[in-house]
C-alpha cells in the first residue's frame, strides 16, 4: 500500500466519527495498539526534543524500507506517533521524503491540537524525515 493510500484510509477511518471526543478516543486507541518499544530505545539518544511529553523514536531499514517504532508517556501523543507510523513505516526513504502529511489537515487534527502538541507533532515528522534522509544516504 502506498503512503497516499494509507493516508486516504486514515481519512476514511476518522470520517466515521463526527465528534472530536470520539476522534480523540480513536487516536488514543491507535496509540494503545502500537507495538511496545524495547526498553533499550527509551534513552536520551532516541528521545525527541521539541515535545512537552516524552517521545522516543527509532528507525531501522529492512529490505530498503524504513521501519519505525516509537512510544510516548502521553496517550494523545502516543496516538499521534501511531498515526505517523501507520502512514510512513514500511515505505522507502524516498517515499517518506516526497509524501507530505496532507492527511493531518484533512482529518482536521492539526486544528484541534494545543500549540505544544502541534509543535511536538512537527518535531515527530521532522525526526521521521531525518531518519529517512540518513537511511537514504547510508544506502549510497
Amino acid at each position: 500500500m502506498t503512503i497516499k493510500e494509507k493516508q486516504d484510509q486514515l481519512i476514511k477511518e476518522f470520517e466515521n466519527y463526527s465528534e472530536w471526543d470520539d476522534k480523540y478516543a480513536y487516536l488514543i486507541k491507535l496509540g494503545r495498539e502500537l507495538e511496545p518499544l524495547p526498553e533499550e530505545f527509551k534513552t536520551e539518544k532516541y528521545k525527541l526534543n521539541g515535545c512537552q511529553s516524552q517521545v522516543w523514536i527509532n528507525a531501522k531499514q529492512n529490505d530498503g524500507k524504513v521501519v519505525l517504532e516509537a512510544d510516548s508517556d502521553a496517550a494523545i501523543v502516543k496516538g499521534l506517533i501511531a498515526l505517523l507510523i501507520k502512514v510512513y513505516s514500511g515505505s522507502t526513504p524516498d517515499e517518506i521524503l516526497t509524501n507530505p502529511p496532507d492527511f493531518l489537515s484533512k482529518i482536521g487534527i492539526d486544528n484541534h491540537l494545543s500549540p505544544t502538541r502541534k509543535n511536538g507533532l512537527g518535531a515527530m515528522l521532522k525526526q521521521i524525515q531525518m531518519y529517512a534522509f540518513a537511511l537514504k544516504a547510508m544506502k549510497k
